[in-house]
């Protein structure tokens, strides 16, 4: 880490969601000054129209995203919509080829999923456009096979210059039960996830059933039987984590419900004979998400396994960077539930972002990122 000094900024989608919450970090980051912001229909307006709660950032004009108004930023985060960022992502790499950046080449953080993906069939299959190549995981806390830290995938991070940032889904996810898959307590093979989604996971868009004479009191299923996009990148994961050659075979149903921000996952597999022949399973299933996480006190910072009988919920990590985890064991149905609250903008997206831009520059890795949550 270089003592003092800062680093430039621009935010690519400033005007959505996620670059909203990502502008939000990034403006109480000590090393971090806010450059560019940038976006497409609405370039030419000022921030404050989209973002009125950005008080600092408010009169900031919002310009076109291309490489010209990105030049010669030191990092440059798109939170632009999925299909997007790869050809801007070109343009920045033939500008900085050309001697025309104006600087060094930057940092690239994408929240989107176009550089998520190390399958390019699974792209092709969920996403049907062009694919594009991975780039290293935003997600510090992603676990190696047969590791009871994340510390290979903060190494990949601290010498990252292209970093894709993990789906909110995924990361409820993945974190709810990577240790029980690293650990081979659960059968990876049967897993079962339903999320409780608020809506600020759609975006911005204008549609019938985003509105809230259609949302509110109502709690809508989507992308169900096997077709939302993030199912492939839990698979990733998972597969990372340690999954066996029976492989990974996920049910996945999120369920939109009447609340703007947050993310509450519950998965469920068959716990593995390593519970079952044991004399004190619950404490056998508890003890690898104890290991892999720690306590509140000591282990990883963002993720805070939960003491026993307590359950995570939306609110408590509302406006936060962290995220909330749970283990049980079911003995009447012979399964572990797992349960993981986050942010989806917070530990979904932007802060998720923030702590890998700060390992890939030597920062501390939750410098600039909130660790209370808000209430009620």
């Amino acid at each position: 880490m270089v003592i003092g000094m800062t680093w430039t900024a621009a935010v690519a989608g400033a005007t959505g969601y996620a670059g909203g919450e990502v502008l939000r970090l990034l403006a109480t980051h000590p090393d971090i000054e806010i450059g560019a912001v940038t976006a497409n229909s609405s370039a030419g307006d000022r921030l404050g129209k989209h973002h009125p709660h950005l008080v600092s950032l408010a009169d900031r004009l919002v310009e076109p995203t291309d490489a010209g108004h990105l030049a010669g930023h030191d990092i440059v985060v798109f939170a632009l919509p999925h299909g997007a960022s790869g050809a801007i992502a070109a343009a920045i790499e033939d500008a900085v080829t050309e001697g025309a950046w104006g600087g060094p080449p930057p940092l690239l953080i994408d929240c989107g999923a176009d550089h998520r993906l190390t399958d390019a069939d699974a792209w092709g299959r969920f996403y049907g456009t062009p694919y594009a190549e991975a780039w290293t995981y935003g997600m510090p806390e992603l676990l190696h096979a047969d590791e009871t830290s994340a510390a290979a995938q903060r190494r990949e991070l601290a010498s990252a210059r292209r970093i894709a940032v993990p789906g909110c889904n995924v990361t409820a996810v993945t974190l709810a039960a990577q240790p029980g898959v690293a650990a081979g307590l659960i059968d990876p093979y049967q897993l079962t996830a339903v999320l409780a989604v608020g809506y600020s996971g759609a975006g911005k868009s204008l549609k019938p059933n985003l509105t809230a004479a259609e949302a509110l009191g109502s709690a809508q299923p989507y992308a169900v039987g096997g077709t939302h996009r993030h199912i492939p990148e839990i698979i990733q994961n998972l597969h990372l984590a340690g999954a066996d050659s029976g492989g990974v075979r996920l049910s996945f149903t999120p369920i939109l419900v009447p609340m703007s921000r947050g993310i509450l996952a519950t998965v469920t597999a068959p716990v593995t004979d390593v519970v079952l022949d044991s004399e004190h399973p619950d404490e056998a299933l508890r003890s690898a998400w104890q290991t892999c996480y720690g306590s509140a006190d000591e282990g990883e910072r963002v993720v805070r396994l939960l003491d026993e009988g307590t359950w995570p919920t939306t609110g408590a990590v509302l406006g936060s960077g962290l995220a909330a985890v749970q283990v049980a064991y079911d003995r009447a149905a012979g399964v572990a539930t797992m349960v993981c609250a986050i942010d989806n903008l917070g530990k979904g997206t932007a802060s998720a972002a923030v702590q890998s831009l700060n390992l890939a520059l030597g920062l501390p890795e939750t410098t600039g990122v909130i660790m209370e949550g808000v209430a009620p």
